[in-house]
């Protein structure tokens, strides 16, 4: 069984928006981050944003900031991603992750996130 399942993601053009889902199967904790990261052929993953029930915050990285929103649903299983004036450089496979009691710090590391989903195309064209 897949630990979490995105939805969403698709095809935009630039400019344009698209929102990622994100539902957790895994019993879950009090203090839960779930985060969304991103993957680009022959790059590395990135930190997209990322939610903490333990602070009740939200992060995003830097590319993203103000484009990007990250929300949480009413339980402690599932994240929202909104996505809007979307660039090319956007385009990416999308991967969902949990993480249990994570730092600020850690909660931009997706080697600090012990689930992951299997990812959701994202592709904005220009």
């Amino acid at each position: 069984q897949v630990p979490l399942i995105e939805s969403g993601g698709g095809l935009a053009q630039a400019g344009g928006s698209l929102n990622l889902s994100c539902a957790a199967s895994v019993r879950t904790s009090p203090s839960l981050t779930m985060g969304w990261f991103r993957q680009a052929p022959g790059k590395e993953r990135e930190f997209v944003a990322a939610w903490s029930w333990n602070t009740n915050s939200a992060y995003y990285g830097d590319s993203v900031k103000g484009r990007f929103t990250i929300s949480r649903g009413d339980g402690k299983k599932t994240v929202y991603l909104q996505m809007i004036s979307l660039k090319p450089e956007d385009t990416a496979i999308y991967f969902c992750a949990y993480g249990d009691t994570l730092t600020t710090s850690a909660s931009l590391l997706h080697g600090q996130y012990e689930h992951w989903g299997r990812g959701t195309q994202v592709t904005v064209t220009s």
